[in-house]
């Protein structure tokens, strides 16, 4: 799995976990739609950390917390 692959997971579960649609964790996280959509889609491979916050800001949760799950250990490392 990529790096990609996972946060595209991760924010899957979480939306899931918190009874949330992607449609509002991007009203709340103040995220374009077809930013969410690209990452869920696995169709974005660079996204940026700063993206990742803004969607940590809206699921309640610090970075740390959103990489601290098994999704992210042993991940392909991946050459552009």
């Amino acid at each position: 799995m990529t790096i990609s692959e996972a946060v595209a997971e991760r924010i899957l579960a979480l939306c899931k976990e918190r009874n949330l649609t992607v449609n509002k964790l991007c009203t709340i996280s103040a995220v374009t739609q077809s930013t969410v959509n690209d990452i869920v889609n696995k169709k974005a491979h660079n996204i940026g950390i700063v993206t990742i916050k803004k969607l940590c800001d809206g699921l309640g949760m610090e970075i740390p917390q959103f990489f601290d799950d098994e999704l992210f250990y042993g991940l392909e490392q991946v050459i552009f």
